[in-house]
């Protein structure tokens, strides 16, 4: 096998020569965008160590493409457990982790904060910790995945997308857990992951990602497409809340990019990219529930789905959120591949095919590559 290079060829693009052999430990593979990122990284070529407590959901894309059988290892393990985590960094040696293990629910951290808290708080300082302790000589970057809730989205503030150096916080257990775990994040990074010589550590944030294969609890697309399967009414929350939506693959894009910048051979590029990043569509895909709800049940084959508002009570949920990417455009040559057009056209022709009789693990890589194809870089800031 071919070494990896450190070095991408095209600032902005994953690079398959940079990842071809590269030793990684992810965490969370086995949740939707780990399973995503997963299939991804082997389709490059990389030796992939997975980490996670199990599998989230029924059914779920992790178990219906057979993730499991590209792995170099899978881990089964609590990130909540130090000496487990630390045990897996030991053992994988990895080039690069990049950690996406969380509790993912706003809803559900308000009926178990501390969970949420243990999780995506100590989850965090437990995998940073042991790239500390375990991972000197080996570990040449971290991507920390944390999420565009991880800002004070205070009420009454004015609508403007989100900045990378915007204050952190949040009103709900998750998103201030998400603004905590930046915070650890940050530390780590001025502490220990600052030599010339030693790991680089960023964080990325997104949120809002769609895609085929979601099934997860109070998620809006998988709700409307298991409406859509028992042809049953689709209960909507918010539908005038503003979300920035976009498909899983162009925020994943982001992250792999970010990894080839921190292990690059150039020291500016290192530090550069030992940072805070948002990775979000363009404004025109900045649109409310209720706009993609109408659109996606527009979009799918057959007699469309229905839906009507939920009344209520529901717990606190900002009514806007957008993320501003110019840095990462600017910085990294970084750009979404697939606006939200493109980006529904590809959740219902997913689930369309695998009900249809579609093997999971082929129709998604096979989006991959499509995707792939249609990255090109950033033109200019």
């Amino acid at each position: 096998m071919s070494e990896p290079v450190d070095s991408p060829s095209r600032p902005g693009v994953v690079d398959p020569a940079f990842w071809r052999g590269r030793r990684v430990l992810l965490t969370g593979h086995t949740g939707f965008k780990g399973a995503w990122l997963t299939l991804w990284l082997q389709e490059l070529g990389a030796e992939v160590t997975g980490f996670s407590r199990g599998i989230p959901t029924e059914p779920s894309l992790y178990a219906l493409a057979r993730v499991a059988d590209g792995l170099a290892g899978d881990v089964e393990g609590d990130i909540r457990d130090a000496a487990a985590v630390l045990a897996a960094v030991d053992a994988a040696a990895p080039d690069i982790v990049i950690h996406m293990a969380a509790q993912p629910m706003v809803r559900r951290s308000f009926a178990e904060p501390r969970e949420t808290y243990e999780t995506n708080v100590m989850g965090t300082v437990n995998v940073l910790d042991a790239v500390r302790v375990a991972g000197a000589g080996t570990v040449r970057a971290v991507v920390n995945v944390t999420s565009d809730k991880c800002y004070d989205n205070a009420e009454g503030r004015e609508q403007r997308p989100f900045v990378e150096d915007d204050p952190k916080g949040g009103h709900d257990p998750y998103s201030n857990s998400k603004g905590c775990a930046e915070l650890v994040a940050d530390a780590y990074r001025r502490s220990f992951f600052s030599g010339p010589a030693g790991v680089r550590l960023a964080s990325v944030r997104a949120g809002n990602v769609i895609g085929g294969g979601d099934w997860g609890e109070d998620r809006l697309v998988p709700d409307i497409l298991r409406g859509a399967a028992a042809g049953s009414v689709i209960p909507i929350r918010r539908p005038d809340a503003v979300r920035p939506w976009q498909h899983v693959l162009n925020p994943l894009s982001g992250y792999l990019v970010v990894a080839q910048a921190l292990c690059s051979d150039d020291p500016p590029v290192r530090d550069v990219a030992a940072g805070g990043w948002n990775f979000g569509p363009a404004a025109d895909d900045v649109r409310p529930v209720g706009w993609l709800v109408s659109r996606l049940t527009e979009l799918w084959p057959g007699d469309p789905p229905r839906w009507e508002i939920d009344p209520g009570p529901h717990p606190h949920e900002a009514g806007y959120l957008a993320l501003d990417s110019g840095k990462a455009r600017s910085q990294l040559g970084w750009s979404p591949a697939w606006d939200l057009e493109q980006t529904l056209a590809a959740i219902v022709a997913w689930h369309a095919g695998v009900r249809d009789g579609a093997d999971p693990r082929a129709f998604t890589l096979a989006q991959i590559r499509a995707f792939a194809i249609s990255c090109p870089p950033a033109a200019g800031g």
